[in-house]
């Protein structure tokens, strides 16, 4: 799974209709070009690549009265909304993505109903549980703890991030279950992009 097709069609899609400068500035507004690999470069061909796919509409509009190309804008198709809603799910429900991808699944949640994002929640932590089972059960020796040596370190550090991810995703669930944050379908919300000409003050 591509992170960086999950944050620009979630950045498109939070404005309706946008152009690539303003899909860049959100994604550093949000901090993505230290955390995943979305980077300039990525990110415009991104917009482009989703456009021939279909899963974005591009719109040529007039040059600014100052000059220079027109600009393209992008709005989310029907199918660019279900693959949007895909790749987010996907990332919530995963335990073995890398973690830039469940980074952007957690800031993008709120395109969920609660309910969904719960659910996805939940088979992330039967996941993970699953996994420290299998670390327990097929990597760890049986007989001397000691036996691996060094290596003894990879599956302890398997199982305390196992442990860590299950621990904190129980929590998020428990935030959602209490009300926490305001999810797809239950009215209007704040919405995390930089309105049009505001500088960004991390890029």
């Amino acid at each position: 799974m591509s992170v960086v097709r999950l944050l620009v069609l979630g950045a498109v899609r939070q404005h309706g209709r946008t152009h690539g400068y303003q899909v860049r500035n959100d994604l550093e507004f949000w901090g993505a070009h230290e955390w995943s690999s979305a980077k300039p470069g990525s990110i415009y061909h991104a917009l482009k690549q989703l456009a021939k796919q279909g899963l974005l509409l591009a719109h040529e509009v007039s040059p600014s009265s100052a000059g220079g190309p027109p600009r393209t804008e992008y709005e989310v198709t029907r199918a660019g909304e279900e693959v949007y809603l895909d790749l987010l799910r996907d990332a919530l429900r995963r335990h073995d993505q890398k973690p830039d991808l469940l980074t952007a699944g957690v800031g993008l949640i709120v395109d969920l109903p609660r309910q969904e994002a719960i659910a996805l929640l939940r088979e992330r932590v039967a996941r993970l549980e699953e996994w420290r089972e299998e670390v327990d059960r097929d990597w760890t020796p049986q007989t001397d703890p000691a036996e691996p040596g060094h290596i003894g370190e990879i599956m302890r550090l398997w199982v305390h991030n196992a442990e860590s991810g299950a621990e904190w995703t129980r929590g998020l669930i428990g935030r959602l279950e209490d009300g926490a944050y305001v999810m797809a379908g239950e009215g209007e919300r704040s919405v995390d992009v930089l309105p049009e000409g505001v500088a960004n003050p991390y890029a």
